[in-house]
């Protein structure tokens, strides 16, 4: 069973989210923000990381900067989970080093595309 890391600071599309994954037999941890993100990728070893863009305290091209230079977990995928949808954002956000990029609204077959890239 993968584990997949939250970080989403509104409680509503974090717990979209977990129940989605949840719903398919995904062990799911959560934080609301980047820096408690950092803070749990050490405690729980997430197989991958759902890290939303605009939050507060650390938004997520700050932890994703930190996450790509940790040495155990430097090669985790991260998508991106954000409100931003222009083409130019999706080139941004991969050139900070995210593996893939999901528009919210979350639509769960996107989702779900995206993690069988990255995860079984």
């Amino acid at each position: 069973m993968s584990t997949i890391l939250i970080a989403e600071d509104n409680f509503v599309n974090r717990e979209l989210l977990r129940e989605m994954l949840e719903a398919r037999n995904y062990r799911v941890a959560e934080a609301r923000d980047g820096k408690e993100a950092l803070a749990k990728i050490d405690e729980v070893k997430p197989d991958l990381v759902l890290l939303d863009i605009n939050m507060p305290v650390m938004d997520g091209f700050a932890a994703i900067r930190i996450i790509r230079e940790h040495p155990t977990f430097h090669r985790v995928p991260v998508l991106a989970v954000t409100a931003y949808a222009m083409k130019e954002d999706r080139e941004r956000v991969l050139r900070a080093g995210f593996n893939s990029y999901i528009a919210k609204p979350i639509d769960s077959a996107v989702l779900f595309k995206e993690l069988k890239k990255f995860i079984v």
